[in-house]
C-alpha cells in the first residue's frame, strides 16, 4: 500500500500538474454546451488560445489528445500516395510518419539521430534530393529526448522549397517562443496536458490559410477531425462545436488560460528558461551528461544520461516509490539509458530542488557514488542569481 504521508511531486512532460483553481473549475456543476454560459467560455477559450498561439488563425478545438490534433493534421492535409516528409529527431516524431502511413500517404521519412536536432541544412539538401514534397511534418520540442528545433528555420527551408511544415508543438506550446504568424508556421498542433495546465483530452490545430486551402483541395478520408466542419462552428456567432466539446475540460482550460495571461507571456517564457537552466546546471554538478548538444532553448524537459554502472530502469521507480517524485524514463531505444524531468507548465523553483534532490538520493541508492547536495545547490544557485521570486502561477 502507498504511503498517503509521501508528498508527491508529479515532474513527467505530460499530464503536468495543475492549478488548483484548475482543478476547482472541473468541480463545478456541468453547463449545457449550448447554454449561454458555456458558450461564453467556449468563446473566450477560442479567443485566449489565439494569443498562446501568436497567431490570427483560428485555432481549432477537438476533443482528443494532443495525437488527435496530429491525426488532424494528417487527415486533411495527406490524401493516398500524397509525398509527405516526415522529419523526426525521436519517438514523437516518428509518430507523424506511423499517421501519414495510416492515411496512406508517399512517406518519406528522414530520422536525425535521437538527442539531435533537425538540422535545417540537411533538410534542405533531403529536399532538393525528394521530388514533389507537399508537407513537411515535424516537432518543436521531441519530448522523448529533451531536444528543441528551430522550427523557425525548419519552416524557412520548407517553404522555399513550396511544402507547408507541420509542427508538433504538444509539449511546447506555452514553454519556449513559437509565434506562429511571425515564423510563417502553415500548422501548429498541441495538447491541453502539457505547459498549458490542463488536464489531458483537449486538442489544438491552427491550420493557416494555405493550409486550410490544401485541405479543402484533398476532401474526403476524414469526419471528426474535418478541419472545414470545426471551423465553420468556430466562426459562427456564438461559437460553437460540430460535436459536443468536453465541457469540463474546457472550463478548465478557460482558468489555465487565465493564469498564462495574468502572468504575461513573455515571463511565462522566462520561467520556464530558468527552470531549464536549474536542470541543467544540476546535471552538470552531479557530473552527469544531457542527452544531446548543449542548448539553452531546450526549457520543457531535461534529459540526462545515467550512469551505466547503475540499473537505469530503476531510477523512475525508486524515486516515484521512495520519494515520491515521479519522473519519465528512457523510450524505445533510450530505455533505462536517461531520466527525464520535465519542467513545462505549473512548476516553480522548488519543484526542480526537490526533484534534484530525490535523483541524488536514488542514484546514492542505487550505488553511483554523489555528494549529496551538489545538484541541488547548483539549481538554487541559479534561482538566486536570477533574483526574481520563481514560483508557478497561483
Amino acid at each position: 500500500m502507498a504511503n498517503p504521508y509521501l508528498k508527491q511531486y508529479l515532474m513527467t512532460a505530460g499530464p503536468t500538474p495543475l492549478p488548483p483553481a484548475v482543478s476547482q473549475a472541473m468541480a463545478q456543476p456541468m453547463l449545457y454546451h449550448r447554454a449561454p454560459a458555456f458558450v461564453e467560455v467556449y468563446a473566450r477559450v477560442l479567443d485566449r488560445l489565439k494569443a498562446v498561439f501568436a497567431t490570427g488563425n483560428d485555432v481549432l478545438v477537438f476533443s482528443s489528445s494532443g495525437s488527435g490534433a496530429m491525426e488532424s493534421a494528417v487527415a486533411n492535409l495527406v490524401r493516398p500516395g500524397d509525398p509527405a516528409l516526415v522529419a523526426s529527431c525521436g519517438k514523437f516524431g516518428e509518430r507523424w510518419a506511423e499517421l501519414c502511413d495510416a492515411y496512406g500517404g508517399r512517406t518519406e521519412h528522414w530520422r536525425t539521430e535521437w538527442g539531435r536536432k533537425v538540422d535545417p541544412g540537411e533538410l534542405d539538401r533531403v529536399l532538393r534530393e525528394q521530388d514533389g514534397i507537399e508537407t513537411i511534418f515535424t516537432t518543436l520540442c521531441e519530448t522523448s529526448t529533451g531536444v528543441v528545433n528551430d522550427v523557425r528555420a525548419l519552416t524557412d527551408v520548407a517553404h522555399r522549397h513550396g511544402a507547408l511544415i507541420a509542427v508538433d508543438a504538444v509539449s511546447a506550446l506555452g514553454a519556449v517562443p513559437l509565434p506562429q504568424d511571425e515564423w510563417g508556421v502553415d500548422v501548429v498542433v498541441a495538447g491541453s496536458q502539457k505547459a498549458l495546465m490542463s488536464p489531458p483530452g483537449l486538442g489544438f490545430a491552427s491550420p493557416n490559410d494555405a493550409a486550410l486551402e490544401r485541405a479543402a483541395a484533398a476532401a474526403g478520408g476524414r469526419y471528426y477531425f474535418d478541419w472545414a466542419r470545426a471551423l465553420a462552428g468556430q466562426r459562427k456567432d456564438p461559437p460553437d462545436s460540430p460535436f459536443t466539446p468536453a465541457v469540463g475540460l474546457v472550463q478548465a482550460l478557460d482558468v489555465a488560460l487565465g493564469l498564462i495571461a495574468a502572468e504575461g507571456l513573455d515571463q511565462v517564457f522566462e520561467r520556464h528558461r530558468l527552470l531549464g537552466r536549474a536542470a541543467r546546471e544540476a546535471a552538470r554538478a552531479l557530473d552527469l551528461e544531457l542527452l544531446g548538444e548543449t542548448d539553452e532553448n531546450a526549457n520543457v524537459v531535461t534529459a540526462i544520461r545515467l550512469p551505466d554502472e547503475i540499473d537505469g530502469a530503476a531510477v523512475p521507480r525508486v524515486m516515484r516509490d521512495r520519494y515520491g517524485v515521479t519522473i519519465a524514463g528512457g523510450q524505445g531505444r533510450l530505455k533505462g539509458k536517461i531520466a527525464r524531468i520535465a519542467h513545462c507548465g505549473y512548476f516553480g523553483a522548488f519543484d526542480i530542488v526537490v526533484s534534484v534532490a530525490a535523483l541524488e538520493m536514488t542514484l546514492t541508492e542505487l550505488g553511483h557514488e554523489v555528494e549529496l547536495g551538489v545538484g541541488a545547490a547548483a539549481a538554487q544557485r541559479v534561482f538566486v542569481e536570477a533574483g526574481v521570486p520563481i514560483a508557478s502561477p497561483a
